[in-house]
């Protein structure tokens, strides 16, 4: 990854009226540490160490289950004593670890390719690995739990609760496979606000909408992904469908400031939608966005046969309302044709 788009991405970051000093001399446990969502919150954390922004620095307890890519992700910080991988299944309890002031749960299979594959996997995580994080909460004296959901708990919504609000919820085919990944965020959900209730937990649940950006996987499986990747190796854009279904795109700054602004400041046993409205295009749109984006390549969409393990979502239109977000005092910035190229150019010096 080219590190000056992320040094710009964690300079914009920690600009945000935050009050990042809670995390003085704190201990922040992050499951599912090196994928792309909690990596960059990893990634902030270092930064207000390495900047020198806290009076005692922040430690970082990094849980992964791959520690060889982990260790590749986080190799800027291999020598720093802040950052202690914990390598381990989320699905299997924590145990051994001492004090715990902040948990961000983000371990999760978030990309369809798995929904027919590994459903089993898919579902556990949102359920055994959120188990094991609310009972570890329960026994630290936390000062926030954050639990990253997903925007595809809301199912399919009628037209008129779009863009949706927190409290819109639409349906849920239990009996399709794909729904292993929604189902199981929706229940995640129910658990946080039950552990909250019974225990006391001081969780918030955020639910982020097609967030992409920088140490992306390129062959993550979803569709942003693998446009990227198709633009990056100068091939044309591959489409398996008519792209007629319109996501909103969020960038990863714009995001990651949003979950901290949710661990921070919002409200306990309460969500909130984390995406860009504003930023909202067909899968075609988005498609000929990248494209025009490199006129120099002289690359193109074209089309192709869907592979026989992905299973479609029945969504057609999946656009959030931030009003809720937007009364804590987050707002996303960036758009798509920004983000993108952002994204597409910290993978210049990697390929």
């Amino acid at each position: 990854m080219d590190h000056a788009v992320i040094d710009q991405d964690l300079a914009t970051i920690i600009g945000n009226d935050l009050p990042w000093g809670t995390f003085s001399g704190r201990t922040v446990l992050i499951t599912g540490a090196s994928g792309l969502i909690p990596s960059y919150m990893v990634d902030t954390l270092m930064y207000l160490n390495q900047q020198q922004l806290l009076d005692e620095p922040v430690h970082i307890l990094a849980l992964v289950r791959n520690e060889k890519y982990a260790r590749e992700r986080f190799s800027a910080y291999q020598d720093d004593a802040h950052l202690e991988l914990l390598v381990q299944d989320v699905c299997e309890p924590v145990e051994g670890i001492g004090n715990v002031d902040f948990i961000i749960h983000a371990a999760s299979q978030a990309s369809p390719k798995y929904y027919r594959v590994d459903p089993v996997g898919t579902l556990s995580a949102n359920i055994m690995g959120t188990v094991n994080m609310l009972e570890l909460a329960k026994e630290k004296n936390l000062q926030s739990f954050l639990f990253i959901s997903s925007g595809e708990v809301y199912g399919e919504v009628s037209e008129a609760c779009i863009p949706t609000k927190e409290s819109d919820y639409g349906y849920l085919n239990s009996m399709s496979v794909r729904s292993c990944y929604a189902e199981s965020k929706r229940m995640a959900e129910t658990m946080c606000v039950c552990w909250h209730q019974q225990y006391g937990v001081p969780v918030k649940v955020a639910r982020p909408y097609h967030t992409y950006g920088p140490g992306m996987k390129l062959d993550d499986g979803r569709v942003f992904a693998d446009f990227v990747s198709n633009i990056v190796r100068r091939k044309d854009i591959v489409m398996t469908s008519e792209g007629k279904h319109v996501r909103s795109f969020c960038y990863l700054t714009d995001a990651t400031t949003g979950f901290f602004t949710v661990l921070l400041k919002g409200r306990n046993a309460e969500a909130y939608n984390i995406g860009n409205p504003d930023a909202a295009v067909s899968i075609a749109e988005l498609a000929e966005t990248l494209v025009s984006l490199f006129p120099e390549h002289g690359l193109k969409v074209v089309r192709a046969e869907r592979s026989a393990h992905y299973v479609q979502s029945t969504i057609e239109k999946n656009v959030p309302s931030i009003a809720k977000a937007m009364e804590l005092g987050w707002r996303p910035s960036i758009g798509i044709a920004e983000g993108f190229q952002r994204t597409i150019s910290s993978y210049t010096n990697t390929l």
